[in-house]
């Protein structure tokens, strides 16, 4: 009995969560579906849903088994499908890896028996009886291994696929940092947190499939060698004890949803300070940046040493309760069979029978013991995965409203409370109405209003024909460029219509323009792809017009190669950037371009032959510009004085010189 002790205290350090949080959690379901029988049940379900995530609420309770369920229909979205095929290959090594530990315990306490009854020929038969089945068993071993593995990657891609495909649909992922406010690292999510999650997940089934099915096949066997009342005492005491620790372990859920969280604000402030390096050196910000890091830092440090200390507490009561105090109740439910004399399975039994019974009993007890340790260790990996799967299920809630053009902000905007802010709350986001025309752009009676509810201009009206540039002017902050976001439906609508070209037709280029990942012929063409473009029908010889007409012509004789693959954001300067971005505007000819500040890097003459050639092409152009030299190549100017006010008016001779 002492083996089977010290294994029991090795092996049982939190043996009585697992089972009675299973009885815990199918009362909490109970008591949801009387709240649901209810009238208004429905409705309060879901209003409670919405306040507990905003309480970063995660516990293993009603609200988690709905969370999983929805995630487990996107991870095994039909019966008939690879993800299936790896549970039943699981399950099926699971029995069979049981059915080879109960032929263990048999044959190896039938191998001590042989050694201590020193009977060479029995020691012999059951060694050898035990090399002949070690290859199936390690076979067995390895492909529970192979198939635990293979399903954590098809649910981790599974996941990832569906967040991606929702987080890349549309605008959704600009609309998630600018616009809508409750989620701030969604780098964290889509990567750490879905692996995790989806670890978490098999390693859960893993951990409550087997030790159930050990359970039920221990308990028969220790029923008919030592009686029922053993085993049946055993589990009363770890069902009672693992309540206690189930209602102790809680907070373990949201403490875990937080350090991911602080996790997340950790490796954002790392990225920024790589992301913006140049600015900051100029700025010798570096005294101010370890600041901020340190700031973020410490508030991760402090919450895992809280993590620590509770862990260290519950490790504690843990050791007491689960380990030690079931190390006597062990001793106390193996030894009373050969303890009572009178006992009728012992009244006849030789010392070497009785000896055969204790090992074996013995064994069987320590793995049960082995198992309800287990179903422990799925109880805390429970309240961890409810922090995972409280956040992954918020990520989902978010891209699902800002698909359907819904947004969240949490900030409050500073308004003051004038005729204006008291018809803020009439504002509603969407209710504008947007138009697909070609070769028209009409604003008619939509206010200018940024996500936040800030009115920048009331009314605007004005509309522009293909063929005619207009000159985008005004003081800062004045909402030039919340115009072109609205303009390219980045910013929601809150009124009246606007009409213009469908999305493709629309196109954007920044003071400093992106340069993607991949060949030189990427960076002319984005975001078309190779096959894009010969579907297009355009040549590479095409692309090398291009470059020259933008003088970038030696780009391409300098690197040999449309195919060469650099890292354009750093090889090419800044004037060369911006004139990379003026030869993918003349790829993609769109029937309006918006040039913000994107030829400020460029000379006089390489400018003139822009403007010339997008007129030319049929280009139309909506340009923000400082250069009093670009007034000649308009037609109407759009000045917006910061104050709520606006003109659209023809540019003349007079306006022209006036510029000048």
């Amino acid at each position: 009995m002492a083996a089977v002790s010290k294994y029991l205290t090795a092996r049982n350090s939190s043996i009585a969560g697992g089972v009675l949080l299973v009885l815990y959690l199918i009362k909490q379901r109970k008591r949801a579906k009387k709240l649901n029988g209810k009238k208004g049940g429905a409705e309060l379900v879901l209003s409670n849903e919405q306040k507990e995530a905003k309480k970063d609420r995660a516990a293993v309770d009603k609200l988690f088994f709905l969370r999983i369920c929805r995630l487990l229909g996107i991870m095994v979205p039909r019966f008939f499908c690879k993800e299936t095929g790896y549970l039943i290959l699981i399950a099926a090594m699971l029995v069979a890896r049981t059915y080879f530990d109960v032929w263990m315990i048999e044959n190896g306490t039938l191998i001590e028996s042989a050694i201590i009854g020193r009977s060479t020929n029995g020691f012999k038969k059951y060694l050898l009886s035990f090399v002949k089945f070690m290859p199936a068993i390690a076979l067995v071993n390895n492909f529970l291994k192979l198939g635990l593995n293979e399903l954590k990657l098809c649910f981790r891609v599974r996941l990832t696929k569906h967040l991606y495909d929702e987080y890349l649909k549309g605008y959704t992922y600009y609309k998630m940092g600018n616009l809508d406010n409750r989620i701030a690292n969604a780098d964290q999510l889509l990567t750490q947190d879905v692996e995790k999650f989806c670890n978490s997940v098999v390693e859960l089934y893993s951990n409550l499939s087997k030790p159930l099915l050990d359970i039920g096949l221990y308990i028969f066997k220790l029923t008919s060698a030592i009686g029922a009342q053993g085993p049946a005492s055993m589990l009363a005491y770890l069902l009672v004890s693992g309540l206690f620790l189930t209602r102790l372990r809680r907070p373990i859920g949201r403490m875990t949803m937080t350090e991911q969280r602080f996790e997340g604000e950790y490796r954002y402030v790392n990225s920024r300070l790589i992301t913006n390096s140049e600015e900051i050196a100029f700025y010798n910000g570096n005294i101010r940046e370890k600041a901020t890091i340190y700031s973020t830092f410490q508030k991760l440090v402090n919450h895992l040493h809280n993590f620590i200390f509770f862990r260290f507490s519950m490790g504690f009561v843990d050791s007491i309760i689960a380990k030690y105090f079931a190390t006597v109740v062990g001793y106390l439910v193996v030894s009373r069979p050969f303890l009572t004399l009178s006992h009728p399975r012992h009244l006849n039994s030789t010392h070497s029978e009785l000896l055969e019974d204790y090992y074996q009993s013995g064994r069987m007890l320590l793995r049960m013991s082995q198992a309800l340790g287990r179903i422990v260790l799925a109880g805390r990996e429970m309240s961890r995965l409810s922090g995972f799967t409280a956040r992954i299920t918020e990520l989902i809630k978010v891209l699902k409203d800002l698909n359907s053009g819904r947004y969240e902000r949490t900030m409050v905007s500073h308004v003051e409370k004038d005729t204006e802010a008291m018809e803020k709350p009439k504002l509603i986001p969407g209710s504008g109405r947007i138009i697909n025309i070609d070769n028209i752009i009409k604003f008619d009676h939509t206010p200018l209003v940024t996500p936040n509810g800030d009115m920048l201009i009331k009314d605007l009206n004005f509309e522009v024909q293909s063929g005619t540039n207009v000159l985008v002017c005004g003081p800062n902050g004045c909402g030039k460029s919340s115009l072109f976001r609205v303009l390219g439906e980045l910013w929601p609508l809150f009124g009246g219509s606007l009409t213009k070209p469908e999305r493709g037709k629309l196109f954007y280029v920044p003071q400093r323009p992106y340069m993607t990942l991949g060949t030189l012929r990427d960076q002319v063409i984005y975001p078309d792809t190779h096959e894009d473009q010969r579907r297009k029908g355009i040549s590479d010889q095409v692309l090398k017009e291009y470059l020259d007409n933008v003088q970038l012509g030696h780009i391409l004789d300098r690197e040999g190669s449309w195919d060469m693959v650099q890292d354009w954001m750093d090889v090419l300067s800044g004037g060369e950037k911006q004139r990379m971005a003026m030869a993918r505007l003349f790829y993609h000819k769109p029937q309006f371009a918006i040039l913000d500040e994107c030829t400020s890097a460029v000379s006089v003459d390489v400018e003139d032959f822009i403007y010339s050639h997008c007129r030319t092409v049929g280009i139309s152009l909506f340009t923000v510009s400082h250069r009093k030299s670009l007034w000649k190549h308009h037609e109407y100017y759009l000045h917006m004085d910061g104050r709520g006010s606006y003109e659209f008016k023809p540019i003349t001779t007079d306006t022209i010189e006036f510029g000048s």
